[in-house]
């Protein structure tokens, strides 16, 4: 899991364009939506996804390295169920 401190976690977050809220999808849904997202989107905006899937940390870590959009960091959320990833669009 690619993790920042409190500080950076918060600077990226405001610059966060679009979230999409992938609550209880499961492979290969969070993979597929993040991509119809990033799609939608210019380069080097950011999006933010929230997934429950446990595949979801590992598999989008290898789905930015694979099309050349930078992961910035993931975070599990307050609930302690959910993940954030933070994407930057490619440039």
């Amino acid at each position: 899991m690619r993790t920042i401190d409190a500080t950076e976690l918060t600077a990226i977050d405001a610059q966060v364009v679009r979230t999409e809220d992938l609550h209880g999808l499961r492979c290969p849904m969070p993979i597929l939506r993040t991509k119809k997202a990033l799609a939608q989107m210019s380069a080097g905006q950011i999006l933010k996804v929230i997934t429950t899937d446990p595949a979801a940390v590992d598999d989008l870590a290898v789905f930015t390295k694979q099309t050349g959009h930078r992961l910035l960091a993931q975070a599990v959320q307050s609930d302690g169920q959910s993940v954030a990833h933070w994407i930057a669009h490619k440039e």
